[in-house]
Formats: structure tokens, sequence, C-alpha cells
């Protein structure tokens, strides 16, 4: 009842210019009309699918002009396989099977659900605060400001929670888009350009919007990986954090791409064994662990979804995480007994080995390319250009480094930083040796690679909270994002 009072009492308030006391409980109070975020992330993800897909259209209908079978049969493939499971995806997120929607369901036969889902998400936003909403829910999340946690509270009416709905749903399309259909796209249409010895302006537009397609869709990930990691912390990232990751995932994969496509051109056939030999490798570990730790399938992942119906998603979201993790780091870690089917906690020696395997078949790949190269690259600096690979991709590690150091939002919530790591692996053998002193403490609190696994917070008890004791906990699952973070 208290509770109650002091929210009639406090009204009208934006959280970025009023601080006001906590209250008895330990929270601070912050409540607000529903104002509602702008459906960025809804809108670029339609606006990539769109370009993808007329692009390859239309480069399809010139090759079948130019009487070019090959290429445009696997441009149909990649342009068609991931639309159509996009439209599934959207479907399945938002449930439209159980529910009276023949429109809907039409359009998403033809392939043009992202385009209905994108305008319903733009008339909600416009509509929103124009109508009193018929509820509101509590919104309970941690500030961080200045190393400091602060409990905090927001009412998110229903426009709002239904646009994040939509977020959620198109930020998943997104990934399905980029590494199903996206790097396939890519690397086929470079492939084709080194084949035909010249460039069409089509395919470079295509491969162009590809990439622009691949990059979002790893930042995705990145950001879909901290909310669920850090569920309970209102999560912002900086300018400077999306500059970052932007750079270390567009470098990353287009080193990738170039390195297997220059493999293909000189060993056509070996590049298929590499392939296949990534995928099934990454798409059998989840698998693997799952039967090492004796578990059982995470039940309710859909209410109406027996037992095959069940391990049949599973695959689907095993294939998706396997597509990922060739091209580059997926930034989460399966766990088929959770529901959520995500690892709530980071494996950062799982990344370390990544990023340190990655680098040395990336070499291998270019090395063997530059003893088997055609005659076709007799104009090109060979050399040179290995150097410059090699050189891209660690400073796409680089950047990952630097943000894990310096801009990872919830940095300060770590245990040890990049800087100590560094100089554990460095001076292990001193540290270690008789006679040696004891490390020092790290004086810097900016980024870690550890993560020290605690109890949950439980955001629904009455005792009071220390916004300090909540600095080291344990990740919670993921929730309905009620902010727009991409």
């Amino acid at each position: 009842m208290e509770l109650r009072e002091q929210e009639r009492d406090i009204s009208n308030i934006d959280p970025q210019e009023c601080v006001h006391p906590e209250d008895d409980n330990g929270l601070m109070l912050v409540v607000r009309p529903s104002r509602v975020r702008p459906p960025f992330s809804v809108v670029l993800s339609t606006v990539l699918y769109c370009a993808e897909f007329i692009t390859a259209a239309v480069l399809c209908s010139m090759y079948h002009k130019s009487e070019d079978g090959i290429w445009m049969g696997f441009t149909l493939a990649f342009m068609l396989v991931p639309a159509v499971l996009i439209q599934l995806a959207l479907t399945f997120i938002h449930r439209d099977l159980g529910r009276d929607r023949p429109l809907v369901l039409f359009l998403h036969l033809l392939l043009l659900g992202p385009v209905i889902r994108c305008l319903e998400a733009l008339v909600m936003y416009f509509r929103a605060g124009k109508e009193e909403e018929p509820y509101v829910t509590i919104s309970r999340r941690i500030s961080l400001k200045k190393g400091q946690g602060t409990p905090m509270e927001w009412e998110i009416g229903q426009s709002e929670r239904n646009l994040a709905a939509h977020r959620n749903a198109f930020k998943r399309a997104a990934v399905i888009q980029a590494f199903l259909g996206s790097t396939p796209q890519l690397t086929l249409q470079l492939y084709a350009t080194i084949q035909e010895k010249y460039i069409l302006h089509l395919r470079l537009a295509l491969m162009i919007i590809t990439l622009i397609s691949i990059t979002y869709g790893a930042l995705v990930c990145n950001i879909l990986a901290i909310q669920i990691r850090y569920d309970d912390y209102k999560v912002r990232l900086r300018p400077a954090a999306y500059i970052c990751l932007i750079v270390w995932r567009g470098l990353e994969i287009a080193t990738r791409v170039t390195a297997l496509v220059l493999f293909s051109t000189a060993l056509t056939h070996w590049v298929i064994l590499v392939g296949m030999l990534n995928l099934l490798f990454f798409f059998f570990l989840p698998w693997a662990e799952f039967w090492a730790r004796k578990g059982s399938l995470a039940e309710n992942i859909e209410k109406n979804f027996s037992k095959l119906g069940t391990t049949v998603v599973l695959c689907m979201f095993t294939l998706l995480y396997a597509c990922i993790n060739i091209f580059c780091w997926s930034a989460v870690q399966l766990d088929l007994t959770h529901r959520e089917l995500i690892e709530r906690q980071q494996r950062w020696a799982r990344l370390a080995l990544y990023y340190s395997l990655r680098f040395l078949e990336n070499f291998l790949l270019i090395t063997l390319w530059y003893f088997f190269k055609s005659d076709f690259y007799e104009y090109v600096c060979a050399p040179l250009l290995v150097v410059q690979l090699l050189v891209c991709y660690s400073l796409a590690i680089l950047f990952m480094l630097l943000f894990y150091q310096f801009f990872h939002p919830c940095r300060r919530l770590f245990k040890y930083n990049v800087h100590d790591c560094l100089h554990c692996v460095c001076f292990r053998k001193r540290v270690t040796s008789p006679g040696s002193r004891r490390a020092k403490p790290s004086y810097s609190n900016a980024a870690t690679m550890v993560l020290v696994a605690e109890d949950p917070v439980d955001t629904h008890n009455s005792q009071p909270l220390d916004p300090t004791s909540l600095l080291g906990e344990q990740e919670t699952a993921i929730l309905d994002d009620s902010l727009d973070a991409v």
C-alpha cells in the first residue's frame, strides 16, 4: 500500500532528469508514462531483407538471360531458403497459427511477412500514447552508473511490450537472414566475380548488401548475448561500443569469407571438405555436450510440440548455431537442457581457443592458396595480400579485446579484466616459480575474461536490496527486452 501511494505522488518524471531517494525496500522508484522508442531495428531488418531479396532476384534474371544456370541456381537457393525460414520464424514467435489472421498468413506465404510485421510495428508506434493503456507492468532493472548499481522500476505499457515482441522477433530473423542466406550468398558472388574475371555492378551491390546484413546479424548476436547474461541490468551501449563492435565483426567476417573464397579458387573440391568439417563439428558439439551431461531435452519450447517436434526445432537451432560459427564467433553457447537453449555463463577459454584455431585455419587456407593459385593472380602481389588478410584478422581480435576492456556495458561487474588475463599469461612462469612474490591485485576494473557463478538475483522478494551485492551475481535467463538496444 505504501508503495502504491508513493507511485501516485511521483508522476510524469523523466528518469534521465530526476533522481529520487530510495524507498524502504531499497528500490529507487521512477514512474513515467509509457514513452515508446521508435522501432529502428525492425525497419533496418526489413530494409535489409527487401534490398537483398530484390537485388538477388534481379541478378537471377540477368544470370538467366546470360544462360549462367549454375550461378542462377545457387543465387536463387540462397535467396529463397532464408526467406522461407524467416516466415516460419516470425509465424512461430508471434504464434499466428492459433489466431484468426488470414491476411497476415497469406502475406507470409508470399514471403512478405517482414513487410507486414514492420507496418504493424510502425502503426503501434504512431498510435502509442494516444489512447489510455488498458494495463501496465513494472519492469525492474539495475542501472549501472560510475560502477554503482541502483535498482530502479519503470512502468511498461502494453504498446511498449508489443513493440518489444516485434523487436525480439526481428532480431532473430536478422540472425537467420545473415547466416543462412547472406553469408553463402556473399561467398558465392565473390567466387563468381573471381572466376569470371570481371566486376558486375549489380553483383557488387548484392555483395555490399550481404556484408552489411552479416555484420548487423553478428552485432545482434552480441547484443542478445549481453541481454541474456545481464538480464537484471539496464544495458545501454555507447556509440563507441557500437563502432568497436562493427569494426570487430566487419573485419572478422570479411577476412573469413575472403580466405574461404581464395582457397576455393585454388582447391575447389577441398573447400567442400573444409566447410563440411566446420559445419559438422559445430553442429554436433552442443549435442555431444548434451549427451556428456546426460541431460534431458528442454521442455515447454512450444506447448503443442511433441518430442519429435522439439527435436526438429533443436536441430534447426543447432544448424543456425553451426552456420554462425563457421564465419564468426557466435557470442553465445548452446545448452539444450535449458528452456531458453542458451548457456548463461560465458566460457572465456572457449572464446580464446576459437580465435586461436580460427587464426591458424585462415593462415593455412591462405598459405595453400598462395602455393596453388592460378595464373589469374599474376598481376596481384600475393605475399602482400596474405599479410593484409592476416593483419585484418589480427585487428578484428584487437578490437574484440578493446570492446571487453573498455566498451562492454557491464564491464564493471567483471572480476578480472583483459589486462589481468594477459598479465597472467605472460608472467605465469615467474609468478608460479619457487620464491616468487605474489602477484599484485589489478588496479583496473574495466573488463574481464572471468565471471563468478553465483545464485541469481531474486527480484520478487520483499527483502532490502543492496546494490553493491548485486555486482557479482549470476546472469538470469532471457526475458522480453523492453528497450531497443539495437
